[in-house]
């Protein structure tokens, strides 16, 4: 496994490229030669790691050499023990994970990207978008909008997601159709019983200050009052993908951050809801491609 220390944290990530339908671990490809492809970089959401985007960078891969990686407290970006090395280190707020996403590209060597990024993630690549425009050429947001502040709304959420966060035994993972069960919320179509498993494992294993603390930030006053500005702000060439039946992001809030901006395309994936890219792939890649090849020909 490929790992590389991000501001005191070992990141976990891997390379999917067309040249091979595997991963590539070899200490070879820690560099990126942009002499090969242009790199798409993918951000996955809350409780979730880079696994779940494979089956996409797979799809990509023919264009672009994909980057996956797991984000701070997620996935195998394990946090260290004890005391971070400085306090700004263990933050979570949003705009310090796109400070990580900067320091994760300096140290592969990768000055412009493209960047794919879902929820929590594609609220991350909003803040990535307008602190370092010049390191992206295109972006893809998926499940992604602006929200109203309710006070007492976001105080039950909050109270409620620690209880969640707090008790997460790892054997919940043993039990039947639990895999399921967990995942229902989320989707508006099933997906393989081992996809909703892993998504499942990811969230038992998260860190417990990384899961509370972002969904804290993510979910907050701030956030409510800040991401509108963000999204009016964005000047690179942008796609926010949502889906039709989704209720953890709904598109109407999508669309309202797409109104906001004429940079920024909104397209809606029908008989989906959180998961688009896995849901409908083929639905999802048309319009990624759709987007891509238009940028491209306007460049000409």
């Amino acid at each position: 496994m490929l790992h590389t220390t991000v501001r005191g944290v070992d990141h976990y990530y891997e390379w999917i490229r067309g040249s091979s339908p595997d991963i590539d671990n070899s200490p070879a490809s820690t560099q990126h030669s942009q002499a090969i492809k242009p790199v798409m970089v993918f951000l996955h959401g809350w409780g979730g790691s880079a696994r779940y985007w494979e089956s996409t960078a797979k799809e990509l891969s023919d264009t672009f050499d994909c980057l996956l990686y797991d984000m701070r407290g997620f996935g195998r970006s394990l946090l260290p023990k004890g005391q971070p090395t400085t306090a700004e280190e263990l933050t979570y707020e949003l705009e310090t994970y796109a400070i990580d996403l900067k320091e994760l590209l300096d140290a592969l060597g990768l000055p412009q990207v493209y960047l794919n990024a879902h929820s929590t993630g594609a609220s991350i690549a909003t803040f990535f978008l307008n602190l370092y425009p010049e390191r992206v050429e295109r972006a893809i947001l998926t499940c992604s909008g602006i929200f109203k502040y309710d006070e007492k709304a976001f105080s039950q959420f909050h109270k409620f997601g620690g209880y969640v966060v707090k008790f997460r035994p790892r054997w919940l993972a043993s039990i039947p159709l639990m895999n399921r069960l967990f995942m229902a919320r989320f989707l508006h179509r099933p997906l393989p019983n081992a996809v909703s498993k892993a998504f499942l494992e990811d969230f038992l294993l998260a860190d417990y200050e990384a899961a509370l603390g972002t969904m804290m930030t993510a979910v907050s006053k701030k956030a409510a009052e800040v991401m509108p500005q963000e999204f009016a702000q964005i000047s690179v060439p942008t796609l926010l993908i949502a889906g039709e039946h989704d209720i953890i992001i709904p598109a109407e809030m999508g669309r309202r951050a797409a109104a906001l901006n004429e940079n920024i395309q909104f397209v809606m994936i029908p008989d989906t809801a959180h998961f688009p890219m896995l849901e409908d792939p083929d639905a999802y890649l048309k319009s990624v491609r759709v987007f891509l090849q238009q940028l491209s020909v306007l460049k000409a």
